[in-house]
């Protein structure tokens, strides 16, 4: 058996030649040029520590930092609501006929008692002629009968008639006055319908299209000829939560807040911010269960008649007394997941974080409940220069001021 030893001392004499071989061709040993690659790194890494210390550094960002605005604010809630017309009739006739001209313009305003519709009244004018005939007519019998009563009043006395026959003449003349009370009432009715064929608008307001056009038969009482609706004032309905609702009676009960007639700013959905002054003039008696709100109403001018029923409108109202609040530019917060911060100049001109709980948007600016300082100065523009906390600015003092309408909706569509 060939032992260990001996196989170790051949493989050993087999590398010799090997090696002998890699002297003579002149292969540099690969270790000595991996240790001399890792002393050029060494000297290098060295002098880039060296010259560090020399190299220019670049100036501080610049930054614009305004003063936390403090001041006596009212908060004021968001809903959105309808408008709606006070007054919207549906006009239709109160006499059957066949329509004879349309005697307004579609679209335009009319006042009370303008003529809208004509229905055909050449059936009607005859039925008056009828009625005043027969009126005629019942007066005459009338008298004819109140002579016979008074003859006959006259003969009783004298005992030349029976008292049947007195008792009838009586009778006829009593018939005979009610007689002339029905045909005058029967003038009358037909008088009314002579009158009800002109269909007149019942309120001031913009009327509607033509439903019912020249030639068409309208059913009395039944067919719409077209609709009328006021447009000045206006009314906006509008949905309160529940939680706002308790607190608006609370501030009630402290005397902070009437409980109507409150505030309220309007703006349509084409228009920045809320032009429109109006107030609440209606609240519903009970909370709907199923949706935790209750209805309300505003009114408001409409003198340019830039408002029409079923516009959608948004709606500030008047949420509180007045408070003193610290506001700032809203596009100074920054998010941390959950969190709020903003940056502040600190000593040395170097930026701070300082972590904030927010409020709602007064006046364009954002309400700071906690978390800064009245003499605070916070980061409002370049803030995204800012990459850590800490880090040298060259700060430029600018007023606290709310954004441009313009971004102001952006804000408010975000939220």
């Amino acid at each position: 058996m060939i032992s260990s030893h001996a196989i170790s001392n051949r493989a050993i004499s087999r590398k010799a030649p090997a090696r002998k071989a890699l002297a003579r061709s002149g292969t540099p040993h690969p270790l000595p040029a991996l240790a001399l690659s890792a002393v050029i790194a060494v000297i290098v890494a060295a002098c880039d520590s060296n010259a560090a210390p020399n190299a220019e550094m670049p100036p501080p960002p610049e930054v614009s930092v305004a003063t936390v605005l403090s001041k006596q604010v009212t908060q004021w809630d968001d809903f959105t609501g309808r408008v709606a017309s006070p007054e919207t009739v549906e006009v239709r006739p109160r006499v059957s006929g066949y329509v004879d001209r349309v005697n307004y313009r579609e679209g335009d305003e009319v006042k009370k008692g303008q003529l809208l519709f004509t229905i055909d009244q050449r059936p009607y004018r005859a039925a008056l002629a009828r009625a005043q005939a027969d009126l005629e007519r019942a007066r005459s019998e009338a008298l004819l009968t109140q002579s016979q009563n008074a003859r006959a009043q006259t003969l009783i006395e004298a005992k030349a008639i029976s008292r049947e026959e007195f008792d009838t003449r009586k009778a006829a003349a009593a018939q005979s006055n009610a007689a002339v009370r029905a045909a005058e009432a029967a003038l009358t009715t037909a008088r009314l319908d002579l009158q009800f064929t002109e269909v007149r608008s019942p309120i001031d307001g913009r009327a509607g299209r033509a439903m019912t056009t020249t030639g068409n038969l309208a059913q009395a009482d039944a067919t719409l000829l077209t609709t009328v609706v006021s447009v000045n004032p206006m009314y906006v309905y509008f949905e309160s939560d529940e939680q706002s609702f308790l607190r608006y009676q609370e501030l009630a009960r402290k005397g902070e807040r009437a409980a109507t007639r409150n505030p309220v700013r309007i703006g349509l959905a084409s228009e920045q911010g809320y032009p429109h002054e109006g107030t609440v003039d209606f609240i519903d008696n009970q909370v709907d269960p199923t949706t935790g709100t209750i209805h309300a109403r505003a009114v408001l001018p409409n003198p340019d008649r830039q408002f029409t029923p079923g516009l959608f409108a948004r709606v500030q109202l008047e949420g509180s007394g007045e408070f003193k609040a610290m506001l700032i530019d809203d596009k100074a917060v920054l998010t941390d997941q959950d969190r709020k911060y903003v940056y502040v100049l600190g000593p040395e001109n170097k930026a701070l974080r300082k972590d904030v709980v927010l409020g709602r948007l007064i006046g364009g600016l954002r309400v700071v409940q906690s978390g800064l300082a009245a003499n605070d100065k916070v980061v409002v523009n370049g803030v995204q220069k800012v990459f850590f906390p800490g880090m040298p600015v060259n700060p430029k003092t600018v007023v606290m001021s709310a954004p441009e309408p313009q971004q102001q909706a952006r804000v408010a569509q975000a939220q």
